[in-house]
């Protein structure tokens, strides 16, 4: 059925699907247009399942006076308006950039998640308060075997739901879709706890209904809880994939002219909008004109290849015999005092009463920085009194 979805609304699907080994390779390979139709599907299939199911519980729960049932009904009517902001989000997060938003508009995907988020969490805390007066006013449920059918059919669509939305998800990258299968994994939960409380009251009048509701509600706030951790940081700005980095790390050394880069730093906007930058180590002795002409080579195939648009910042390096040893040594040193610390743009200037050795270092956010900074030069001084260092300070944007 999944695939028959996607052969149907996708037509480039079929091709990438041979050309791929796994759902999460054919999101390089599908456009970002053929993305946004992914997740206009997801949102129709979405609607159109959830308001089916509300409306069958909606009855069976009226009917047996199951509270549980009629809150897990009207959470199938959340999923639905879920599903609409979803794919009202992925059709305005497919807009091109304009002068109000210069780097898009993907970022909506993200807020569409946490809208969502939030809609269950104030769906988890009315059936809490609903739940709790069954307690106060209790009412007896009346057991339906064609009620416990429907829940019981409600698990397995849910079930083929989740599973829907996390093959889409895995080929549009997207967590807004995620955000759905967490919910849809809330529901079956939801669901099996309606079921219990159903067959439950065939034997006691407890009101498990009650307690079943809360802990339905539970589940639900914490599937909501959920969402807004896992949207969150994309909004709040987090380090990116490993995957990303190793490759474009790997495609700037492999031109000529290359021999270090650090300061690597990339801002995603949405899916498809990634723009970052970085320093170039290039040897002092080529001309520069040559080694400008190698950077803007590169900016242009980073945008080519892997559709980061980039700024390189060129770091010309004179490595002479007697700075690479100093070099060497201080190195050293910085790894002895920080085993997680990097080294990079190392300098020597000289002087008539010292050497200033300046350098810059890569450190942990959890290491003192004044601590280091004086560690280092302790260190360095006894090695040679006239040594003095200049280091300046910085952060890992990238892991």
């Amino acid at each position: 059925m999944t695939d028959f979805l996607l052969k149907l609304f996708i037509k480039e699907y079929k091709d990438a699907r041979k050309d791929s080994k796994d759902a999460s390779s054919i999101a390089i390979i599908l456009g970002e247009k053929e993305r946004i139709r992914l997740g206009v599907l997801s949102g129709i299939v979405g609607i159109v399942l959830n308001v089916i199911l509300s409306v069958f519980k909606m009855i069976f729960g009226v009917i047996t006076k199951s509270i549980s049932i009629v809150a897990d009904g009207a959470n199938n009517i959340f999923d639905a308006i879920s599903s609409i902001i979803n794919l009202v989000g992925f059709r305005i997060s497919g807009k091109p950039a304009d002068k109000e938003h210069p780097f898009g508009h993907g970022r909506v995907e993200y807020v569409s998640a946490l809208t969502l988020a939030f809609l269950i969490i104030v769906m988890g805390v009315e059936l809490i308060k609903t739940s709790v007066d069954r307690f106060t006013n209790p009412e007896t449920v009346i057991f339906s075997i064609p009620a416990a059918v429907v829940l019981i059919l409600s698990i397995f669509a849910k079930l083929w739901l989740a599973l829907f939305n996390r093959k889409v998800g895995k080929m549009m990258n997207s967590v807004a879709v995620d955000a759905v299968v967490t919910d849809s994994i809330g529901d079956i939960a939801a669901t099996t706890c309606s079921v219990i409380a159903l067959v439950a009251s065939k034997f006691t009048d407890f009101p498990v209904d009650g307690v079943m509701g809360i802990i339905v509600a539970l589940i639900i706030i914490y599937a909501g809880i959920d969402i807004i951790k896992g949207t969150l940081g994309p909004l709040l700005g987090e380090s990116p994939e490993k995957e990303i980095v190793d490759k474009l790390e790997n495609l700037v050394m492999s031109f000529d002219g290359v021999v270090g880069i650090h300061d690597l730093v990339l801002h995603t906007y949405g899916h498809s909008k990634i723009i970052g930058s970085l320093h170039a180590e290039v040897p002092a002795d080529v001309d520069i004109l040559h080694s400008h002409d190698t950077i803007d080579l590169i900016e242009r195939t980073v945008k080519e290849k892997l559709g980061i648009e980039i700024s390189i910042h060129m770091d010309p390096i004179i490595n002479d015999e007697r700075t690479h040893d100093l070099k060497n040594m201080v190195s050293e040193i910085v790894s002895n005092i920080c085993p997680e610390a990097s080294m990079h743009d190392f300098r020597v200037v000289d002087g008539p009463t010292h050497t200033n050795l300046i350098f810059d270092v890569v450190l942990p956010t959890k290491y003192p920085e004044n601590d280091f900074k004086d560690s280092v030069e302790i260190c360095v001084k006894q090695a040679d009194e006239r040594f003095f260092t200049v280091i300046n300070i910085d952060r890992d944007y990238i892991r």
